[in-house]
């Protein structure tokens, strides 16, 4: 069995995930994983786990976050809602 490394659970199906630098990182679940992995919404602070919508300075989980926190003029629907 292998501890998780985010929440030291001892478990038989964890998983390792090994980066392009050659280290390694365990999880028990996708929901550890994505805890120490994913990046954060610089609004509203959820875990990023598509593709997220990037400006110069952050990364948010969508465009009203990113409209909310930045002068981004930025939408994630074509075409654009009214008003929006």
């Amino acid at each position: 069995m292998a501890i998780c490394d985010t929440c030291g659970n001892d478990y038989d199906k964890a998983f390792s995930v090994t980066f392009s630098d050659g280290h390694s990182a365990t999880f028990d679940s996708i929901e550890c994983a994505a805890v120490e992995l994913a990046p954060q919404c610089a609004h509203c602070g959820c875990r990023i786990l598509g593709h997220g919508v990037e400006t110069e300075d952050a990364i948010f989980c969508c465009a009203h976050c990113a409209r909310k926190s930045s002068n981004a003029d930025i939408n994630d629907r074509y075409p654009v809602p009214a008003g929006g």
